[in-house]
């Protein structure tokens, strides 16, 4: 692999850890809001 093969490559290694987290990240913090959404509840 050449120069720029090396460098694409470890650009693309890092988007895909940093799309994968970010998705990880945005499915918790929607079930955390699930989870702790405010009950129709009647006292």
């Amino acid at each position: 692999m050449t120069d720029v093969g090396y460098v694409i490559a470890g650009w693309g290694i890092a988007a895909v850890v940093l799309a994968g987290y970010s998705v990880r990240l945005v499915l918790r913090i929607r079930q955390a809001e699930r989870d702790d959404a405010p009950r129709n509840v009647k006292p």
